[in-house]
């Protein structure tokens, strides 16, 4: 047999009447007339059939009825409550959704992190890296850190940083059997690089050293990821031509030392990226600020360089 919920109202007068034990103050507490506290457990009774209250000159009491009922009516409110603060809480913890390349998410993002989690501790970070755009709509992103020159149409893209085009290695290979003093020695060494984008850094920053083209052209690894070819110079695989914001943290490590001086400025940089419709929300721009401050905090590269072995060109 299904039984029927008894009415809400009157379900929520008899819980608030039976804690304060008086009809005058269930009133006050629901923003209703006392009589209409008296009618609604009133019609109450008549749905089940029992009497709830005993009304007497000296106050209310609970009859055996009511006793047996309050308890899992009081229960009841009490999970709807909890369920209620439960969803609003949820809806307020906000999960921010960013995409970024997968280099830069291991190399310079990851490590930085943690702070801005300390700093927003209601705002859950979804983290998802790939080499290739991100579609915001389809795959549910809110912002997005690209490298480019910031000209995508219908976004907004705040530029974050530069980078530096600039040879980095293994302390190893200063001082091995082929020492790298100056840029014609890359000749005796496998020189590591990264397609797409950057797949001409090689020969840009030759041609600023007065390198013949044909260094670029000799022995090569190339990699589809930045940290690839990273890892490939920490482990003494040759030399790479490294981007500031893929090595900096190696270098400061002692993993990796800059051979020579010579740094290329690039025309290309990180942009946080973000729908237009995204843009002034809560979460992005609690995550633009921090970006940026920690754009801003980091220490200039030419102080890292000078502590990690610059050489000349």
């Amino acid at each position: 047999m299904t039984v029927r919920i008894p009415s809400l109202n009157g379900l929520k007068a008899f819980e608030c009447a039976a804690r304060h034990m008086s009809f005058t103050q269930a009133a006050q507490e629901l923003n209703v007339t006392q009589t209409a506290i008296s009618h609604q457990i009133r019609r109450l009774e008549d749905e089940l059939g029992v009497r709830l209250f005993l009304r007497a000159k000296d106050g209310l009491s609970l009859t055996q009825e009511g006793q047996a009922y309050l308890p899992g009516v009081r229960s009841a409110f009490n999970a709807l409550r909890h369920s209620t603060e439960s969803l609003l809480r949820r809806r307020e913890k906000r999960t921010l959704t960013i995409s970024t390349l997968v280099s830069l998410a291991s190399k310079w993002l990851l490590p930085r992190l943690g702070s801005f989690q300390e700093a927003f501790a209601d705002i859950d970070v979804r983290v998802t890296s790939s080499t290739e755009l991100a579609d915001f709509r389809k795959a549910g992103i809110d912002a997005a850190i690209r490298y480019g020159r910031g000209d995508w149409p219908g976004l907004r893209a705040d530029r974050l940083m530069s980078d530096e085009i600039f040879p980095v290695c293994s302390p190893r290979l200063l001082d091995g059997c082929d020492p790298l003093q100056t840029p014609a020695d890359l000749a005796r060494h496998k020189l590591l690089q990264v397609s797409g984008m950057t797949a001409d850094d090689w020969s840009l920053w030759l041609d600023a050293a007065g390198q013949p083209q044909a260094l670029a052209e000799g022995s090569r690894l190339t990699f589809d990821l930045a940290m690839m070819a990273v890892q490939a110079a920490i482990d003494g695989l040759g030399v790479c031509i490294g981007r500031s914001t893929y090595v900096d943290e190696d270098l400061k490590a002692g993993r990796l030392v800059v051979p020579f001086d010579l740094k290329l400025k690039s025309d290309l940089g990180f942009y946080l990226v973000t729908p237009l419709e995204h843009a002034g929300s809560r979460s992005v721009e609690a995550f633009r600020t921090w970006l940026m401050e920690q754009v801003d905090t980091t220490p200039p590269l030419g102080a890292e360089l000078a502590r990690h072995g610059g050489g000349s060109a």
